[in-house]
């Protein structure tokens, strides 16, 4: 059986002998804990994992460090086409450049209320949420969510407006001579969850890992200690896209995005905070089918404007009962006979942006030596069980037209952990148990040198802090690790988290 040892010892395919001769013991790091892994967890993992590229059909999706003691598949890792870039927020190479800049246009847009910005948003365009570093970073907002946890179960108080309570609103306007007032959304006093922060997430790399299928997530999980396997989470493709003949109207993926890991691919991401963010609704077409999912208006505490307010919003509206588009959806495509795919423009260009935005690029500059000496630190005190440092590879053919065999790493495995007192205690749907309510996607710290906040809701202004601020086991365990390092050893595991 495998094992419950906390404290791996392991690097990244890319810098593979450095870390490795530090891992056998050639270099000596003052004060490290003994970081190997008990043979016969070993021979479990790599039974698993074979298991899971075997149900791949054969394909490689993710390779585990080798100084992690499993040495496989480094003939894939190594032939991956590398991605390079020079700075945060550069395409993938390949990409169509007058395409990218369009997409980036429309990112950062300022809506209006013209546009169908509202009734509720938060800000009134992309950049503003995702400008830290470059467009398409994180940002320093911090949306607000409100719930009731009762008998062991959490609501989401959706007939009040819930969990998302948006920070702003259109307001006073007139439409049509009548003067409209859309107040601005209140915790409901029924809520005893409340006030709990979410901080918008940097978008590099992303597109990368949408190309990835769902067996991906097994693969990864098959090399992970028994004791942080991380959760995948299924959830409806509201919104499929098209291009992939795997994701399907009615149908289900692994979630990729989102802190509770609630989104399966970037074009739902596009089109839901679009609506949620930005209040600005749309309609599409996959296969024929109306997508609507998106296309509803998000009134403050669900209460809807006065009849003659045009829905809370000034955009044009559509022609009252037709099911397939919504009156007051504010952009669509219109009707999809003949079995039509087409993806509203806006959601379309962010889409676009987001899935040809590059893995910002390492610095290097602290020295080699040093950083990969920090990765092996940051691997053996028990970091590297959640913040992965293996190499995910991409299919051959992505559906999504990003590079094919490329490997890149984001120091995260994309699923779900218990944090224990550290989460925010909302749970994603009703029904969710306490357990749930405490999970919180593994951030990536590909880019963490541009960040000025960290942790879902921004609690912590240093790296040192966020480390602290970890909860449940076995990440206080790895936080206790951490303090417990030598001068020697915090440098270069400074060193490493500041090179990412």
């Amino acid at each position: 059986m495998r094992g419950t040892r906390t404290l791996w010892c392991h690097g990244s395919i890319a810098i593979l002998m450095a870390v490795a001769s530090a891992c056998t013991g050639e270099d000596d790091l003052q004060g490290m804990p003994d970081g190997q892994i008990d043979p016969a967890d070993l021979d479990d993992m790599e039974t698993a994992y074979q298991a899971a590229v075997a149900e791949a059909a054969g394909e490689v999706l993710y390779v585990p460090p080798t100084t992690q003691g499993l040495r496989l598949n480094l003939d894939q890792a190594e032939a991956a086409i590398a991605i390079e870039v020079l700075a945060a927020g550069d395409p993938l190479p390949g990409t169509d450049l007058e395409e990218f800049a369009a997409a980036k246009a429309a990112f950062e847009t300022e809506e209006e209320i013209e546009d169908g910005l509202g009734p509720i948003f938060n800000e009134n365009g992309c950049v503003k949420c995702h400008g830290i570093g470059a467009t398409g970073g994180s940002g320093l907002n911090i949306e607000r969510r409100f719930g009731r946890f009762a008998n062991g179960v959490f609501n989401t108080l959706a007939a009040e407006g819930g969990s998302l309570r948006d920070l702003f609103s259109n307001g006073t306007y007139d439409f049509n001579g009548q003067s409209c007032t859309i107040p601005v959304e209140a915790t409901p006093a029924d809520a005893n969850v409340v006030e709990r922060g979410r901080r918008s997430i940097p978008l590099f790399g992303l597109g990368l890992f949408d190309s990835l299928p769902d067996a991906v997530f097994a693969q990864v999980q098959a090399t992970q200690p028994a004791d942080r396997v991380g959760f995948a989470r299924r959830v409806p493709t509201l919104f499929p896209d098209s291009r992939d003949p795997a994701q399907s109207n009615g149908g289900t993926r692994l979630a990729r995005f989102g802190w509770k890991l609630g989104v399966p691919s970037l074009v739902q991401f596009s089109a839901d905070a679009y609506m949620n963010e930005m209040g600005i609704t749309t309609q599409s077409c996959v296969r024929g089918a109306s997508i609507t999912a998106f296309a509803n208006e998000q009134f403050p505490n669900n209460v809807a404007p006065p009849a003659g307010c045009n829905g809370g919003d000034l955009a044009p509206a559509n022609p009252a009962g037709n099911p397939a588009i919504p009156q007051f959806t504010d952009d669509v495509v219109g009707s999809c006979a003949g079995g039509l795919s087409e993806v509203q423009d806006d959601v379309a260009l962010f889409r676009t942006f987001m899935e040809h935005l590059a893995p910002v690029p390492r610095d290097f500059s602290a020295g080699t030596t040093l950083i990969n000496q920090g990765e092996q630190v940051f691997a053996a005190i028990g970091c590297a069980g959640c913040h992965v440092n293996g190499i995910f590879i991409t299919p051959a053919n992505p559906f999504n037209g990003v590079p094919g065999r490329a490997q890149f790493q984001l120091f995260s495995d994309m699923m779900l952990h218990d944090m224990g007192a550290a989460a925010d205690g909302i749970g994603q749907n009703d029904g969710d148990d306490a357990f749930r309510t405490r999970q919180i996607r593994t951030p990536i710290l590909r880019g963490l040198r541009l960040e000025q906040s960290f942790m879902h809701d921004g609690r912590a202004t240093t790296i040192e802090g966020a480390i602290n601020a970890h909860g449940g086991t076995p990440a206080t365990q790895a936080a206790a690790n951490f303090n417990n390092l030598s001068a020697a050893n915090r440098t270069r595991i400074m060193a490493f988290l500041n090179s990412l």
